[in-house]
């Protein structure tokens, strides 16, 4: 005898963000992901993390709510893995590399849904298991009016030459920023020129950008080239006006930006940081001690701007952003 769905005891325009999916089938295939993944974009899901022997849940506000009735198991959790990157995944988790993609949704012609997702292998329940996180992304970047953008940063935002950075913790709004920022250069009287983008992986796209001056390519990284630093590298060979580099997180990638900025690019770029001053300390820090001072002075030579995000709760539900530049 076929056991009865639960009953919902939510209340309808109360609890609507605790709600679980009404489609939830009793076992995830691969055709139920698309359709459950617009289910929780429409709910103003920021987050989704899928997650061996849990609920999938999704952040909303900055609050976690889960999104299925019942825990996932591993045919689940094969079936998401299978549909988002592909069979040969489940190899790589195992060989213990993460992976890193972008997944786009297709609604129709002109609608598309995009996210960034991070497939990692876990522990769960004394078991592997694999955690999966993805990041909705809007389908063309905002505007710095939409944001909200101080206008310091506007007028400071290109500089002639030189490094601009974006920094803040995990989940802060860089990307976002960053990309503002990239559409109002695009969509300048004058437009940006030739402008490189090297991202792990892609996840604004400016396809429905229109500009009669700019000329935008993107590379992900490690799909069309290995790393960021050789990104950097490539691009001195390609005669950009301006390039944007999706992080700096090592010594190569941060010497091959000094280097195109010492040769008269504009780069853009993303540090994991807390504040203006601890940017500069993080990415001296990552040089070996013997050439800290020379690499500090190539550095305060060649930054322009720093601009420090956080996101905070505000009254009355949702999130701000407070900047620091």
């Amino acid at each position: 005898m076929e056991a009865g769905r639960p009953v919902s005891l939510l209340k309808k325009g109360v609890d609507d963000l605790k709600e679980t999916w009404p489609g939830e089938p009793d076992r995830f295939l691969e055709h139920h992901i698309d359709p459950f993944l617009l289910w929780c974009v429409k709910k103003n899901a920021s987050d989704i993390t899928w997650q061996s022997n849990r609920a999938v849940m999704c952040e909303i506000y900055g609050s976690l709510y889960p999104s299925t009735y019942r825990s996932l198991d591993a045919a689940d959790m094969t079936a998401a893995i299978t549909r988002l990157y592909g069979t040969e995944a489940l190899a790589i988790l195992a060989g213990g590399a993460d992976i890193d993609l972008s997944y786009e949704i297709m609604i129709d012609r002109f609608t598309r849904v995009r996210f960034r997702v991070n497939m990692t292998a876990i522990l769960a329940d004394g078991r592997d298991g694999v955690q999966i996180t993805m990041r909705t992304l809007p389908q063309a970047p905002p505007t710095f009016t939409q944001l909200g953008i101080e206008e310091g940063i506007t007028k400071n935002w290109r500089p002639r030459q030189g490094i601009v950075l974006v920094t803040g913790p995990t989940g802060s709004g860089k990307s976002t920023l960053l990309a503002a920022g990239i559409r109002g250069l695009i969509e300048s009287v004058h437009g940006c020129g030739k402008l490189l983008t090297y991202e792990a992986p892609i996840e604004f796209t400016y396809d429905t950008i229109i500009s009669r001056r700019s000329l935008v390519a993107q590379t992900e990284i490690p799909r069309h080239l290995p790393t960021f630093a050789a990104g950097v590298r490539n691009a001195l060979r390609r005669k950009p006006e301006i390039i944007l580099v999706g992080e700096s997180r090592d010594r190569e990638t941060i010497s091959a930006s000094i280097e195109a900025a010492q040769t008269g690019h504009l780069v853009f770029s993303t540090v994991h940081t807390t504040g203006v001053a601890s940017t500069i300390r993080r990415m001296v820090s990552t040089f070996e001690p013997g050439e800290r001072n020379e690499r500090a002075f190539s550095l305060m030579e060649t930054i322009r701007l720093i601009v420090t995000q956080t996101l905070v709760p505000k009254i009355g539900g949702g999130r701000v952003a407070l900047r620091e530049y």
